[in-house]
């Protein structure tokens, strides 16, 4: 099965998932207070449905535009835009005939569903993987700053050791740190064996995102290649897996970034010393238009410890790692507001692409839990046609005592949805641009 099918696969199942639950978190409440509930739709059934059928009040079905789901609720202005109904006098089985209170409740149920659904997916995921970790001492040659960071002091080879005064488990969340969270200091062993300690200042994130730097440090590998690519100038030449650059045009090479930092450019003629089977030898090699040799790294020098998690610490540090994962997403959103960052809104291509391209259910589980904590915060965005839209103006109906015209709420609910599109047009506009452009 292609790499291509087997994400949109894991898309579709995921996003059904998620949008079924998003919408018994509705309905639910809705029934408990006695609301009716007519339709209950896995996607849209604009003009028409693949699938319905009426059980007792309410008709199920699944609709054929897979932009999300929704259910209708009777007495409720929402993206049905039924106006005639409205026009009638309240019934009792109606939402706008409910307390203030209850129709909050039922607002806030799809939003709370995914919240609670991402959380708890990813306890299961620690519970039955587990978690790993890379210690700082287990990246022997250390770490390689980008350009933004090296600016503050940092060093090829550090070694990070405490970050804001503690130990991270995993050094490499670093760059997330760095990113999307508060780093005041970082302190580093030095190659000398010496120890420093660099402040950071508060902007580093926003300076790190403008340059494009978006991983701010990478393990130092040493320049031993892995696979070459057929008919490059490295297979030409004879170059071979697990061969280790030395030095290029007599500059010693002492890892994989002083290695990109002698071949980047135009086509030119290098002289390479290499070491094979404890024998350095020296060959004359043109690289491509590039400046490359058509090479990839070894990587596999470091690798992750795995450790295991009983149920109740699966369930402490699963409610910690969904609260950083909500965390982390609500901060990279001011990114959103930068010309930078708009240009990189994506949409469903951009959604599918979190997905292993092979499959995998722990990788499935983790998308999975990604975007129920996405689609939480998205719909409680205070936007009408959205969740968010109809509590903000529940909460302006619970403390002015007065429900805003029904005529303002049809305008509203129609900018929110025509906002709605033309960013879903936008962001998957992004990700064909990018598919068809690079």
């Amino acid at each position: 099965m292609s790499p291509f099918l087997v994400k949109a696969i894991q898309l579709l199942m995921s996003l059904s998932l998620l949008i079924v639950l998003h919408e018994l978190g509705h309905f639910i409440p809705a029934r408990i207070f006695k609301t009716r509930v007519e339709k209950f739709f896995l996607f849209f059934d604009v003009k028409f449905a693949l699938f319905k059928r009426k059980i007792g009040e309410t008709t199920y079905g699944i609709g054929w535009l897979p932009l999300g789901g929704y259910v209708k609720i009777s007495g409720m202005i929402d993206e049905s835009m039924d106006k005639e109904q409205m026009l009638q006098p309240p019934k009792p089985w109606e939402f706008r005939s409910k307390p203030a209170w209850q129709r909050l409740i039922i607002m806030l149920g799809g939003v709370t569903v995914n919240l609670i659904l991402g959380f708890l997916i990813y306890m299961m995921i620690l519970f039955v993987w587990g978690k790993y970790t890379l210690a700082s001492e287990d990246l022997p040659m250390g770490l390689e700053p980008s350009p933004v960071v090296a600016q503050l002091g940092f060093e090829t080879g550090d070694k990070v050791l405490t970050l804001n005064g503690k130990v991270l488990e995993n050094v490499l969340e670093i760059n997330k740190f760095f990113l999307l969270r508060d780093v005041n200091s970082v302190t580093v062993k030095r190659q000398n064996g010496s120890t420093a300690t660099l402040e950071i200042p508060e902007d580093i994130g926003s300076k790190m995102f403008e340059s494009g730097e978006m991983i701010p440090f990478s393990p130092v590998i040493p320049a031993v290649l892995d696979s070459i690519i057929p008919n490059s100038p490295a297979a030409n030449i004879g170059l071979q897996s697990n061969d280790k650059i030395v030095n290029i045009n007599g500059n010693p090479v002492n890892n994989w970034g002083e290695f990109k930092n002698n071949m980047f450019g135009e086509s030119k003629v290098i002289r390479l010393a290499y070491e094979r089977n404890d024998r350095i030898d020296t060959l004359n090699i043109k690289t491509s238009n590039d400046g490359t040799l058509g090479v990839y790294p070894k990587v596999d020098y470091f690798s992750f410890e795995q450790e295991t998690l009983s149920l109740s610490e699966s369930i402490i540090e699963g409610f910690d790692y969904g609260y950083w994962t909500l965390h982390d997403y609500i901060a990279q959103f001011k990114y959103v507001f930068t010309s930078k960052g708009a240009s990189q809104l994506g949409g469903f291509g951009a959604i599918g692409s979190m997905f292993p391209d092979q499959w995998n259910w722990k990788g499935f589980w983790s998308s999975t839990a990604l975007i129920s904590i996405i689609l939480a915060f998205m719909n409680i965005l205070p936007i009408p046609a959205l969740d968010g839209g109809h509590v903000m103006f529940l909460f302006y109906e619970m403390i002015s005592g007065r429900k805003p015209n029904d005529k303002f709420m049809e305008y509203a609910q129609m900018f929110g949805f025509f906002l709605l599109m033309a960013l879903v047009l936008y962001a998957n506009g992004n990700d064909l641009f990018r598919w068809l452009f690079g």
